[in-house]
């Protein structure tokens, strides 16, 4: 891992972006703090989950969640600069003003900055239609751009179609973001199929990681790399199915489902020998249960030390493991981390806001 220079701590070089759920904030809860220093994780906020917000206040000190709660009705009651825990708003391009005003407060409360969530498909609007919105961001929040950290959401991208419809996507869309200055700019997208209930069962699954295809293809715009971690894109299609244990493993470029149903003995023998099969596989990292909190919980149920654990349980497992991967890819890779990406400096000599002089770049669609 890259460090940075004068013992400043690293710049953070992963946003995942979670869910609010139990399993996820699970899983943020046992970073050790050097691994949390390179984390900046997006926590979108679901509104059948009361206790997101006691979750984000038992995060370690070094966690400080952005939080996404344009799911939640546009009440003061849900706005998060009340919920007396430090985060960093998350603010969409069509926020309404009274909402724009709070996320300011919010920003200027904790962490003083922001992440601007551009969605390349549904936002998708011109390059001078898009520099318009986030000035109104800007004036309504009392933000800068150097104070934004902007991330490119490309949604999900469950297969090869998907890959080649959002590769353009991002890429104009980065074109645009040039034009400002922001703190850094990041790419996400999201490979879990929606549903996972048709797979076999009792045997590992292999299912191609499209998200991580997706940054490596835009490898030459230098962007922060970011996930869905184990879920999907889509908030709500990976709801509960049919409830078998279920592992989702990472390695490589792939993830390795394990649904287990066998018959016979009692849950945790079966959820036990879901468990010994997988740390019997090539895929089970060399370090063993000292990879991550999640493969040491693994570990512990393939030698039958503990239960099954819950739906919960095997999604903070996954996650947990997850992360670690993502973290040691991104370090073997030779790219900067995401704040080496900068603005085109020639159009930011054009003024703050970027503006191309008449006659300047086209209209092209973001």
């Amino acid at each position: 891992m890259v460090l940075a220079p004068e013992g400043r701590p690293p710049d953070p070089v992963y946003r995942p972006v979670l869910s609010g759920r139990r399993g996820e904030l699970e899983a943020l809860t046992h970073l050790d703090d050097t691994v949390a220093a390179l984390l900046a994780p997006v926590v979108d906020v679901l509104a059948n989950d009361p206790g997101t917000v006691d979750a984000l206040g038992r995060l370690p000190a070094g966690v400080v969640p952005a939080v996404d709660v344009s799911a939640l009705p546009d009440a003061p009651e849900h706005d998060p600069v009340r919920w007396g825990v430090p985060v960093v708003p998350v603010i969409g391009l069509a926020e309404s003003d009274r909402r724009l005003a709070a996320h300011g407060a919010a920003a200027r409360a904790w962490a003083g900055r922001a992440v601007i969530r551009l969605r390349t498909g549904p936002d998708r609007v011109g390059p001078d239609a898009a520099t318009t919105a986030v000035e109104r961001v800007w004036r309504s929040t009392g933000l800068v751009p150097e104070q934004c950290d902007l991330l490119l959401d490309a949604g999900d991208v469950c297969c090869l179609a998907d890959v080649r419809i959002a590769e353009p996507r991002v890429r104009r869309a980065a074109q645009w973001a040039r034009r400002h200055a922001w703190r850094s700019v990041t790419v996400a997208a999201g490979g879990m199929p929606p549903a996972l209930s048709r797979l076999p069962t009792d045997e590992p699954v292999r299912l191609d990681r499209y998200d991580w295809l997706l940054w490596q293809r835009l490898a030459d715009l230098r962007l922060g790399y970011g996930d869905y971690g184990v879920g999907c894109a889509a908030r709500g299609a990976d709801a509960p199915g049919d409830r078998l244990p279920t592992l989702r493993w990472t390695a490589g470029g792939a993830w390795w489902i394990y649904r287990w149903c066998r018959r016979g003995g009692r849950g945790d023998e079966r959820f036990a020998d879901l468990c010994r099969t997988l740390v019997a596989a090539p895929h089970w990292p060399a370090a063993g249960a000292g990879f991550s909190w999640g493969d040491h919980e693994v570990l512990r149920r393939a030698r039958r030390g503990a239960g099954a654990g819950s739906e919960s349980s095997w999604i903070a497992w996954s996650t947990s493991h997850h992360l670690a991967y993502v973290l040691a890819a991104l370090a073997r890779t030779d790219r900067e981390p995401s704040g080496s990406w900068r603005a085109d400096q020639d159009i930011l000599e054009r003024g703050r806001a970027g503006r191309p002089q008449r006659g300047g770049e086209s209209r092209r669609a973001g």
